[in-house]
């Protein structure tokens, strides 16, 4: 060592002895300096900062040994632990059933239960298939789907432009198509007048106003095709070479002449016509049938003196 500000047998020179460091000797030939590196005490405050661990991490400052704190399990309401948690006598936990009463399983409707519960015999629950009747197959499984039992399409039209609907109702009953419904109207009607002279054009005029009606649609699903059969029979007073005819709309219907020595009174032939009034009369709707009867080719003094007319509608809805 240099001996700058040094004097006599000894060094002044002043060494210090750091953390974990030993100074002995005073730097004379004799006793010189010895610098030796020692086990400087470390506080748990100096190494913690240095560990990830939790306060479970533990530090002996005597050996420098890094331990760490013993878990500790406790058993909660119906479970027991066993073991201190050494890897020779490690924690076991075991489910001590409630309040030492076995757990108890039943299967409800349509389930079945088996099994003990243990680890060799567990329970096993299982969905029972549901019973079908009429109208379905299938047992419910992803290999057999419940399905609607349906029949092989007998026609040559295809079921999809032909076929009628079937839906399922409020109660979850399947249901078809309403019925169809047929239904039947009668009016009649009779008019007497004062021996009227009868028209003589040969055009069928109007000599009162028509006879009317009204029929409904009784169904209130479907619409209903209206069939209408209308029957006229007028009274002529025919004299000796008189005539006279009488028509349905504008169509005459039947003619009579007096070609007899006497006069005829009261002669008269009931005809009747049937036709189409309505194709689609609409389901609770209601429909007027008029019948004007008209009178022709009156010659020679004929009259009338009584009209009588049938109205008959048959309505059938589909």
């Amino acid at each position: 060592m240099a001996q700058f500000g040094c004097g006599g047998s000894r060094c002044t020179c002043l060494v210090t002895a750091g953390p974990g460091v030993v100074v002995t000797g005073n730097g004379s030939a004799g006793a010189p300096y010895v610098v030796e590196a020692g086990v400087a005490p470390v506080s748990c405050d100096d190494v913690r900062p240095c560990l990830s661990a939790g306060p479970g991490a533990t530090y002996d400052p005597d050996t420098g040994v890094i331990g760490a704190e013993r878990t500790v399990v406790e058993a909660g309401t119906n479970v027991t632990v066993t073991g201190d948690g050494t890897a020779a006598d490690p924690y076991v936990v075991n489910s001590a059933g409630g309040e030492g009463v076995a757990t108890s399983v039943e299967g409800g409707d349509g389930v079945s239960v088996t099994g003990a519960g243990t680890v060799a015999d567990p329970y096993v629950v299982s969905a029972e298939p549901p019973a079908t009747g009429c109208g379905l197959t299938g047992d419910g499984t992803a290999g057999a789907p419940l399905a609607v039992a349906t029949a092989a399409w007998p026609y040559a039209c295809p079921p999809e432009d032909a076929g009628t609907v079937v839906t399922c109702d409020a109660d979850g009953v399947l249901r078809g198509e309403p019925r169809g419904q047929v239904s039947f109207v009668s009016y009649s009607e009779t008019r007497d007048y004062p021996d009227l002279e009868v028209p003589a054009g040969v055009t069928p005029t109007e000599v009162d106003v028509p006879f009317s009606t009204t029929v409904t649609n009784p169904d209130p699903c479907l619409p209903a095709l209206v069939l209408v059969e209308r029957e006229a029979d007028v009274d002529f007073d025919l004299p000796v070479g008189a005539g006279a005819g009488y028509a349905q709309d504008t169509d005459e219907m039947m003619y009579l002449r007096n070609s007899g020595t006497t006069a005829i009174q009261d002669t008269h032939v009931q005809t009747t016509k049937l036709y189409q009034h309505t194709l689609a009369l609409g389901p609770g709707a209601t429909a007027t049938i008029n019948f004007p009867v008209r009178l022709s080719r009156g010659s020679g003094g004929a009259t009338y003196n009584r009209i009588q007319v049938f109205i008959r509608a048959l309505l059938i809805s589909q």
